[in-house]
């Protein structure tokens, strides 16, 4: 046991030399530094005060509580940070002493709390040094809870069918595949309550990727001529034929349905975790890039395929898009105001019909 004892001490001041060595750092140094923190302890004390207080103002404004008991809780919480102001500081003023009597204090807790601590120590009835202590930690202070939090975030993922409203045309005589053709929708969602009292109705903002794919059958493709896009048959039999655009939107959803308060001693939320909402809305963006891919056997039976990128596609997508929602998932759909190509013989809409999921 001595001799793993001894090896542990050993270790440990190598570990400390070196630590010591890297930082460089005199006991003045240290000084200047908890002179520096007793400053920043104020401000935080101070900051914490004045977020606790506006807390007790929403509940007055609310009038969960009365005038006077407002003003006794002020006053509570004005105590307790000016007694915390007092014991902080003071913890600091007996290490700053203990820096000033010794000159070699080896990076004690308070002037270093988020680093390693290694303290060793000599037996007094031995010449072996024994390991007295490591610490490795945090000690920051966890901001306070925000009591009354509006706005809230999540991941928004959305997949299903896609294809296309054609003009003079209904869905059963569409030249897109409806088993082969669909939409993907990832991205981030933003949520803030509209009303004070209710979380009846929100609105629902952020930015997604949307990837929209067509397959086209019966060995047609996409020809521009003149500028002017059409469905035309293809020479040879195709073997795969897809069009597919990628797009940057900004989708803005009015959002309804009930919600649970949930309230507790310092702060309250709601919760719509397993609950019926229903979003109405649209979204705009970019399109970012399109691409035509077709393969084929050419007539030296050689296996081809191209990918025709950025197609006479709009450059810009606009659309309305509703979903209705139990908790997380729900049935999700939308339409583009905005046409397929700049320049079509007969207009076409992208439509999407899938399951939504919102990660709140």
């Amino acid at each position: 046991m001595q001799a793993i004892t001894k090896y542990l001490a050993l270790i440990a001041l190598v570990f400390s030399v070196q630590l010591i060595s890297a930082q460089e750092t005199t006991n003045r140094e240290k000084i200047e530094a908890l002179e520096s923190r007793k400053e920043k302890v104020i401000s935080q004390e101070k900051e914490w005060l004045k977020t606790e207080v506006e807390a007790v103002n929403v509940q007055l404004d609310k009038d969960e509580i009365t005038q006077e008991q407002a003003n006794t809780l002020k006053e509570e919480l004005a105590t307790k940070h000016a007694l915390n102001i007092e014991n902080r500081l003071a913890i600091l003023d007996n290490k700053m002493a203990l820096l000033e009597r010794n000159e070699n204090v080896l990076n004690d807790i308070g002037s270093n709390p988020d680093g390693v601590i290694i303290s060793i120590g000599k037996d007094e009835d031995s010449d072996t040094y024994d390991l007295k202590s490591i610490y490795v930690g945090s000690k920051t202070r966890k901001e306070p809870t925000k009591y009354d939090r509006r706005t809230t975030s999540d991941l928004v993922f959305a997949i299903g069918f896609n294809n296309a409203i054609i003009e003079g045309q209904s869905l059963n005589d569409s030249p897109y595949k409806l088993g082969g053709s669909g939409f993907v929708e990832l991205g981030w969602a933003w949520k803030t309550r509209l009303l004070n009292n209710s979380n009846a109705i929100r609105l629902k903002y952020g930015v997604s990727f949307q990837w929209n794919k067509l397959d086209i059958k019966d060995n047609l493709y996409f020809q521009e001529v003149n500028k002017v896009v059409t469905l035309q048959e293809f020479p040879i039999n195709l073997s795969k034929s897809k069009f597919r655009s990628t797009n940057l939107v900004f989708p803005v959803h009015l959002e309804f349905g009930p919600s649970k308060k949930i309230e507790k001693e310092n702060y309250f939320r709601y919760s719509t975790h397993k609950k019926f909402k229903i979003g109405v809305g649209g979204y705009g963006g970019f399109v970012v890039q399109s691409m035509q891919k077709l393969k084929y056997d050419d007539v030296n039976g050689n296996f081809q395929k191209d990918k025709i990128k950025d197609f006479n596609t709009n450059s810009f997508v606009y659309g309305l898009s509703s979903y209705i929602s139990w908790g997380s998932v729900g049935i999700y759909a939308k339409y583009d105001l905005s046409t397929i190509f700049k320049n079509q013989a007969i207009d076409q809409n992208n439509i999407s019909l899938g399951l939504r999921f919102d990660m709140d």
